[in-house]
Parts: C-alpha cells; sequence; structure tokens
C-alpha cells in the first residue's frame, strides 16, 4: 500500500526521513495482510521494504508499538479520506444521506482497499498484544461504531431518526458490514454496490422515525 508521503512530511521531517518512514508503514500493512499480526516481524518488515538493517525501524518507531500506532493512524486516515471523498457533496447536517454514505463507502473499501480491510481486522484480533500499542482496541472500536453511534445520537437530537439505541444501532451497522466482509472474502463475485444499497436502505428504514 502506498502510505501518504505528505502526511509524513508534516511531521517535520527531512525528505529522506520522510520517504524512509512512509516505506516502512507501507510494508507493514503489506506484512501484516499477507502474514498476519502475529507473523510480522521487523526482519520481514525489513526485507518487504528493502532496508539494509531492522534497526532503521526502530530509529523512526523505537518499538513495535510506536509502528503499530503509525500503522492504525495510516489506516484510519486512508478510510477517513475515502469517505471524505465519495461524501463530499453532501451537507454535513443531512444525517440520514452521511449514514447511507458511510454504509455505501465502508462497503467499497472492502473492493478498494483490501490490504486495510485486513490490518484493522487483525490489529483488533491482537489489541491485546503486551507490545503493542494499548490504545488500539479503542481507537479500533471507535473507528468501526464511535462516529456512527455519535452520529445517530446527533439524528435523534434533531429529530431526523427515531427512537432506538445508539449503540445498539451503530454496533448492528458494523456487524452488518463485517457480514459483508465475510461473504466478499469467501466469493470476490459477491456484488458489493448492491449489498452497499441494500443494507443501505434496510438501515435507512430502521433509523427512521415513526410515521
Amino acid at each position: 500500500m502506498r502510505v501518504n508521503f505528505d502526511t509524513q512530511a508534516e511531521l517535520g521531517l527531512s525528505v529522506t526521513e520522510a520517504t524512509t518512514r512512509a516505506q516502512i508503514i507501507g510494508a507493514t500493512i503489506a506484512t501484516i495482510a499477507d502474514h498476519g499480526y502475529a507473523r510480522t516481524t521487523f526482519a520481514k518488515i525489513k526485507e518487504r521494504a528493502g532496508l539494509s538493517s531492522t534497526r532503521m525501524i526502530s530509529y523512526h518507531f523505537t518499538n513495535k508499538a510506536g509502528l503499530m500506532q503509525a500503522v492504525l493512524s495510516t489506516v484510519s486516515e486512508t478510510k477517513a479520506m475515502f469517505l471524505q471523498e465519495r461524501s463530499k457533496d453532501l451537507d454535513p447536517g443531512d444525517r440520514p444521506g452521511n449514514l447511507r454514505a458511510h454504509i455505501e463507502t465502508s462497503v467499497a473499501f472492502l473492493r478498494d482497499y483490501p490490504e486495510c480491510v485486513r490490518v484493522l481486522a487483525e490489529l483488533s484480533a491482537n489489541a491485546d498484544d503486551a507490545d503493542g500499542w494499548a490504545m488500539t482496541a479503542v481507537l479500533v472500536g471507535q473507528l468501526r461504531v464511535g462516529a456512527v453511534q455519535r452520529q445517530l445520537k446527533q439524528g435523534q437530537d434533531e429529530g431526523v431518526f427515531g427512537e432506538f439505541a445508539p449503540e445498539v444501532m451503530a454496533m448492528s451497522i458494523a456487524q452488518a458490514i463485517d457480514g459483508v466482509a465475510a461473504a466478499y472474502a469467501a466469493d470476490p463475485a459477491t456484488d458489493l454496490d448492491r449489498y452497499g444499497r441494500e443494507i443501505a436502505d434496510l438501515f435507512e428504514r430502521a433509523t427512521a422515525p415513526a410515521r
């Protein structure tokens, strides 16, 4: 996966440092996606990134926790930018429209960024790793349900959504998207556009105010 170079440069690094840092993050994402979290080592990352030594990883990220923090931040930013691009013409105050965009975009993300999807799943499954980043579970949870839960609650306060428990509805949406991910992994011919539309239709009805 290609990591946003500009984001790395904004850290105040030299061009060479920013390039190497982005290269390491990209190689880590690819390695986790291919081999899983548990089998991802600095040695494998070094080989994937074409580095001369694993010390270069330690130089830029200190330890595994620092590297996983950068990986999660990069994947989260990639997904956020993907959503932003696909919903740029939407009114931020259009809660139902933004909920539909979130669902359809999350499903499309499965196809367009499969490495990121696998990395998020691996980070979530290994969030208790003592050497990993301590905030992983919290941030993965926020990425899966936190933002949607807040949107649902705001929509209820504004009267555009009906009565339901926002945390339950947000988790239900996340689980539905997880189900599509499993179906797509089992059959790459799965029509993700149709799944995205129909799940969005389903939750549009489920969140609408009573008539």
